[in-house]
């Protein structure tokens, strides 16, 4: 079953049911996700008050962090195949905006399994 490549739409949709509301806790932030390659496209999650939302295309509010990679690359990393830190380290990853709160998301979310 994990050889399934799960599309950037399917693990957007699935984040909110992945949050972790004791790691969320007070955490108020909104992560966009700008893709390139196969399955390019935008997306975001707005994580409030324990909860997460999630969508496609331009975020509700301003992001507070914007992850922009290779489609099939960001499947990876969020899937637990390529690690997040060691893609950003060889610029597979690009951050722009809060560090500190990409640092801390893969902590927020389980892994989808």
């Amino acid at each position: 079953m994990s050889d399934v490549q799960l599309s950037p739409d399917q693990i957007v949709e699935a984040l909110p049911k992945y949050l972790i509301p004791e790691k969320a806790g007070s955490t108020k932030a909104t992560l966009v996700f700008e893709l390139t390659g196969e399955q390019p496209g935008k997306w975001w999650v707005k994580i409030h008050d324990g909860v997460a939302e999630s969508g496609k295309g331009e975020p509700p509010e301003t992001p507070n962090t914007t992850f922009t990679a290779d489609s099939a690359d960001w499947v990876k990393i969020m899937t637990g195949a390529m690690d997040g830190t060691s893609a950003f380290m060889q610029g597979k990853l690009k951050i722009k905006g809060d560090m500190g709160l990409a640092i801390k998301m893969p902590s927020l979310f389980k892994r989808p399994t």
